[in-house]
This record gives C-alpha cells, structure tokens and sequence, in this order.
C-alpha cells in the first residue's frame, strides 16, 4: 500500500538525539543460525520490520519456533524443517537468498514467492547453486518451488556473486549443517557489499561453526553444529544515516545512541563519508555525532563495499556546493528497483543535474524545486527524498510507507527528530 507524505521542511538547523532500531542485516543472520542451531537462543534488541518478521514468518512455516520475549526480544526455538509451506519473501533479499539453502535441509516442498518486483531481482545464481550442491529445484527467479530431501551432501561450489554478495552469505549461513559442509568459490567481478560477507563470517564464528576465509574470494564451512546462544544486536548503522544526514544538510547536529566502536555493518563507513561532505564527527560515550557544516563539499567515492548507502549520498550530493561522482556501484540496478536510474530520474524531476555512468552516477549541484519524489516501493529512496525535503520546501514521498521495510516508524521518526530542540 503507497502512501504519499509531504516531506518537512526544517525551520532551522536540526538538533536531535534519535536511537535507531537494530540491524536488519544481523537481525535476519541471526534468524537462520538461531533456527539451524541446537538449542534454543535469544534476540535481544532484534529489529522488527517487514523484511524481518517476513524472515521470522518464513521460519515459522518451517517448523521453527519463534516467540516473543520480554523486551521486544525474539525466542527462537529450533525444529526439524519441513514442508509443505509457502514463503513470502516479500522484497526482502535476505529472505529470497538466505532461506532456500536452509529449505533445502527440510523434509518436503517449500514454495518462494514474494512482491511483484522480487520476481525481476536476480535468483540464478543461490538456485544454480544449490542443485550444484544436490538440492531438487524448479524455476530460476521467484516464484520457485524447492523439493527438500531432508539435507545436502554440500562441498564445492563456484558461483559468480558479483551481483550480490547475499548469494555468498546465503550459502555460508546454511553450509554447516551439510553433510561435507561448503566451500564458495566466487569467480567474476568483485563482489559488491564485501563487509556483509565479513559480518555473517563474524557470526557463524561467535555461534561456534569453523569458517576459513584465509583465501581471496573462497570460503569454507565446515559441517557440524551451530550453537545456540543469545544475539546482541546493534543498531542499524545504515538506516541512521538519513537522520544523520539532517546534520548535515541543515547545519544542525544529530546524535545516534549506542553506536558501536568497531562494527562489520557497511554503514560503518558513514562516519568518513560525511567528514568528506564537510561535516565534523564525533563518536564517544553518547554515540555518534554529525554536525553540518556551511556547505557541503562535493566528492568522488567509490562505494562497492557500502552501496545501500547511494541514496543518502546522492541526497546530499544534490545539495551540495560542488559536484559530486559516485563509482562501483553498477550492481544496485537489481536491488529493490534500479537505484541508478531512480535517483537520476528523481533528483532531475526537482531540477538537478544527473549522469549515469556504468558503474554509479555523476552529480551537479543545481537549485532544486518541489515535487513529487519517487520512491519505486524502495526504502532507501523514500528516506533520501525526505532529506531532500528538509531544504526543498514542496517536496512529496509518493510512498513512504515503503520504509517499514527496514524502519517500522519513519515518518514518526522524523517528525520527532523535527520537534527536537
């Protein structure tokens, strides 16, 4: 359901503390160990969206157990998997590329499906995969049927994960409880979103399971037990960058609580993105602190390894001094919609300046005006059109309510953060 918002304009520089939920990236790693694992285990402070009570959904249609507990915390109770069940992947590519390697241990068929867009997000390569590693599967993209056999002898497998590094991270989350465990072996491109596959190796290591990463683009399970355990979770580093980027746009100062020293998330990198735009960052005992200076500077980035973070960036590009280039980042044409040609055809619908390139965007600054902002059922172009609107008076989300995908609250969220003083 779209739901247009008119973006608020900021009256003045913006001051706020906002906490930001968890990570959905850890969130829904830690979904899959908990229900592959031999025991029980514990989410704390998990992030609860769509994406990941898709991902809790589809657990449960498996025969998992996933209740709630004190706190807003996940219980997850693990059973033997098996079908019949469907899944509703939604737009969520966690789920659409994490949990077939995991179906493939069940008992049955388990039939993928998900929104309209999911089924022209690139699939081949988890699917190719799996019957290379002895999986029953009908169809290459969503909708697809999974026959489970009750497991998989595993053992190698070559993919080319240069689209996504979730096919990578898919394999390797499910891989242990394989009879011969996984070995990946990634021949292409480099693969894009590098810190992901560095987080779920983080992961499967803090729930006991032997991984060696010790040669470039090869990663090797070995089979045996996950152990159950409770799972911290951090904030979601990328989804604070648009509050942060009220800092920034606006010459305010925003604080993000309980930011971690040292993270494997990708939105780590956020804290020299914006010292580059011109901003000054500060990370101490109250969290991370950015605060926007006169103008923003342009400048020439290359983000393969934090592409989710394009849309601020070009946010803030647009309303910067100077021009700005944004490279490596060819492969966020298949994630929820083409976010390449979005943001051109956005930030040019209001007046700017936008060039494709092969591999991300070249931007110059030019006045922009109100108007309807699209959104193309993406979260994280939603949340750069609010950015937008902060200095843009007239500016108008077609479809905010795309954020509850990784946001349950968005707009809510940004209105406090406007109230604050």
């Amino acid at each position: 359901m779209t739901s247009q918002w008119s973006a608020p304009t900021a009256q003045g520089p913006v001051h706020a503390t906002v906490p930001v939920p968890g990570s959905k990236s850890i969130t829904n790693r830690a979904l899959v160990l908990s229900a592959l694992a031999s025991g029980g285990s514990a989410l704390r402070a998990p992030l609860r969206s769509r994406d990941t009570t898709l991902m809790a959904a589809a657990l449960a249609a498996l025969g998992v157990g996933v209740a709630d507990g004190p706190d807003g915390s996940w219980l997850v109770s693990p059973g033997a998997l098996r079908g019949p069940a469907d899944v509703d992947c939604g737009l969520a590519g966690t789920v659409m590329r994490f949990l077939p390697p995991a179906a493939a241990l069940a008992v049955g068929d388990v039939v993928f499906d998900g929104d309209e867009h999911a089924r022209v997000r690139p699939m081949g390569t988890i699917l190719g995969a799996l019957r290379a590693l002895g999986a029953d599967v009908d169809g290459d993209a969503l909708p697809f049927t999974l026959h489970g056999k009750g497991g998989l002898p595993g053992g190698e497998v070559v993919v080319d994960a240069s689209a996504s590094s979730q096919f990578v991270s898919g394999l390797l989350l499910s891989g242990a409880r394989y009879e011969g465990g996984v070995t990946v072996v990634h021949r292409g491109e480099p693969v894009p979103s590098s810190p992901h596959i560095r987080m779920t190796v983080s992961m499967l290591r803090e729930a006991g399971v032997v991984v060696d990463d010790s040669v470039a683009d090869r990663w090797r399970v070995e089979p045996g037990p996950i152990a159950a355990r409770e799972w911290r979770v951090e904030p979601d580093l990328s989804n604070a960058t648009p509050f942060l980027a009220a800092a920034a746009v606006t010459g305010g100062e925003v604080t993000i609580p309980g930011w971690p020293a040292t993270t494997t998330q990708p939105g780590g990198a956020v804290r020299e993105l914006f010292e580059r735009f011109g901003c000054a960052v500060a990370l101490d005992e109250r969290g991370l602190t950015v605060r926007g200076p006169e103008r923003l500077s342009g400048l020439d980035v290359d983000l393969r390894d934090e592409s989710e973070l394009t849309p601020t960036v070009v946010a803030l590009a647009a309303l910067a001094d100077g021009p700005s280039r944004i490279r490596g980042v060819a492969h966020i044409r298949g994630h929820e919609t083409d976010r390449i040609a979005a943001l051109a055809a956005e930030v040019t619908r209001l007046g700017g300046a936008v060039e494709e390139t092969d591999d991300g965007l070249v931007i110059t600054p030019r006045p922009l005006r109100g108007g309807v902002w699209r959104a193309y059922a993406d979260h994280r172009m939603a949340t750069a059109g609010a950015i937008v609107g902060l200095v843009v008076p007239g500016v108008a989300v077609d479809d905010i309510g795309s954020t509850t995908k990784t946001i349950p609250d968005f707009p809510g969220m940004w209105s406090t953060m406007l109230g604050a003083r």
